[in-house]
């Protein structure tokens, strides 16, 4: 389909072309330096178009299960969590499990019990995610239904006065759990995310960095493929205890098509703020893996070819996963792999340059500040380096933003204003200091997720020759007060010329 837009803006990001342009062209699903001498005139009508979201980290499946689960987010108190799962109930099938996700214990002036939820749930096995995925709240029928130890290494099952396990699963012990009795099949994650794609395409998604693999969400991504319903492109992440599995077969990072590619390996240095499991420099928290072993891990997958992505939360934990990746740098740097940090959300003030120096990539989440604020001010009091975005972009780090989705909402406009603004409610900005400009948010939304692909040359920017991977609003962002950002709308979604969602207000074609 050969395109030509005009009457609005175009915001192409590229630092080569004006900030802002007319017009646009697009043929055979590229950004063209000219209009077809047939193409067809699209009329803006005074809207904007801007290059495609990425979302930088996202559960895809997951969370498009989650869209027909027992959702417990912004659950005040214990008793209102435990209404919506009653509520819940009916929808479970016979024999089925009641799944849940979204509780957060810090919320709440009672902690989550087991007597309670059996007294609600009663013989259907339950299981409930918390908000931060790392801990998981069982009742007595899903505990019966354990035939293998609940300890692990790295895990904690809190206990009762008695010994007896308590309903509560964190870290390790939470994920055996789920991966082992309470794991959706295929049909199911299949068919969730045929509708979590609709939804992604009409909140103006083009990528996503999927970090479901665990979870065997490449093969619910080809399935969407060979459909016709895979309306994003997707970087696919695998558990890190594939890569022997991976080198022997000969598979390396980017096999795939511009549509579905395998992209590297992720894993866990410690827990979450929301589990107060997070590795801190006190010592405090729960360490998954050590830096020596990170080390060993990033050296073997430089040599099959793969790049790591870790989850870091805490600043010990940061520390000790920056330390890895300096450790090894001349086993991956001369390969052209790129590395990350998932999250990074509190840092010892002198690890900000090292990710610049190093060449490492903080893959954050800018709705989790004003998410967490909460949190963070009760159990990190007084240390600053939390969610500092400003800090690690002065000191020249790049900046890729995601939504952690279903930890967040799934929601770039959401995610940019959350970077720019420090709040998403009527309550003042945040540590308003760690705030972004708009360019700032946007450029770590579109540019540094394609960057992290090898892909900077195709996609983030509307340059001639890259990919028509675009989003039109409906106004201008660079014109709005920062106050009216949140208002901002998705008119349409483009990805490869294609048209993914188009809202039933506006007529391109």
């Amino acid at each position: 389909m050969d395109l030509f837009f005009e009457g609005g803006t175009v915001r192409t990001l590229d630092p080569e072309r004006p900030p802002a342009e007319q017009q646009l062209a697009v043929r055979a699903g590229v950004i063209a330096a000219a209009p077809a001498p047939d193409a067809r005139r699209v009329e803006l009508g005074g809207r904007c178009v801007i290059p495609g979201f990425a979302d930088a980290h996202v559960h895809f499946p997951t969370w498009s299960l989650g869209l027909r689960q027992a959702r417990l987010e912004g659950a005040r108190s214990r008793d209102e969590a435990l209404e919506r799962v009653e509520g819940a109930l009916a929808q479970v099938p016979a024999g089925g499990w009641l799944r849940g996700l979204g509780w957060r214990e810090g919320d709440w002036p009672e902690p989550p019990e087991l007597a309670a939820l059996d007294r609600v749930t009663g013989a259907v096995p339950t299981a409930l995610m918390s908000k931060d995925y790392h801990s998981l709240w069982v009742n007595s029928a899903a505990l019966e239904r354990a035939d293998e130890p609940l300890e692990l290494p790295g895990g904690v099952v809190e206990r009762d006065a008695a010994g007896r396990p308590a309903g509560i699963l964190r870290e390790n012990s939470a994920w055996s759990f789920r991966d082992r009795y309470v794991r959706p099949t295929l049909e199911e994650m299949v068919e969730a995310s045929r509708e979590g794609m609709r939804i992604a395409a009409a909140r103006g998604v083009t990528a996503l960095h999927d970090k479901d693999g665990w979870l065997g969400s490449f093969e619910v991504h080809q399935r969407l493929l060979a459909d016709d319903e895979l309306l994003a492109r997707v970087w696919q992440s695998l558990p890190w205890e594939r890569l022997d599995e991976l080198a022997a077969l000969g598979i390396r990072s980017g096999f795939g098509n511009d549509m579905l590619r395998l992209g590297y390996l992720k894993g866990f240095m410690d827990g979450t703020l929301g589990s107060a499991t997070a590795l801190l420099l006190d010592g405090s928290g729960v360490e998954i893996t050590s830096s020596a072993a990170l080390a060993e891990l990033v050296r073997r997958a430089a040599r099959a070819g793969w790049p790591v992505a870790v989850h870091a939360i805490g600043d010990g934990a940061n520390r000790s996963a920056l330390d890895a990746f300096e450790a090894t740098r001349d086993d991956w740097q001369p390969r052209g792999l790129r590395p990350r940090i998932e999250h990074a959300q509190l840092l010892a003030p002198e690890e900000f340059q090292r990710f610049a120096e190093i060449g490492v990539t903080a893959s954050v989440q800018f709705s989790h500040a004003p998410s967490d604020r909460d949190l963070a001010d009760r159990l990190w009091e007084g240390r600053r380096g939390a969610y500092a975005y400003r800090s690690l972009a002065e000191a020249g780090a790049l900046l890729a933003n995601g939504s952690d989705a279903p930890v967040e909402e799934l929601d770039p406009l959401a995610g940019i204003v959350a970077g720019v603004r420090r709040t998403l409610d009527e309550r003042p900005p945040w540590r308003a200091e760690q705030a972004l400009t708009l360019d700032e948010a946007l450029r770590a939304t579109c540019i540094a997720p394609a960057w992290l692909e090898h892909q900077e040359h195709r996609r983030g920017m509307l340059r001639p020759g890259m990919l028509a991977d675009l989003v039109v609003l409906d106004r201008d962002p660079y014109e709005c007060a920062p106050e009216q950002l949140g208002d901002l709308r998705v008119v349409a979604t483009m990805v490869g010329g294609r048209w993914t969602h188009v809202d039933g207000d506006w007529q391109p074609e």
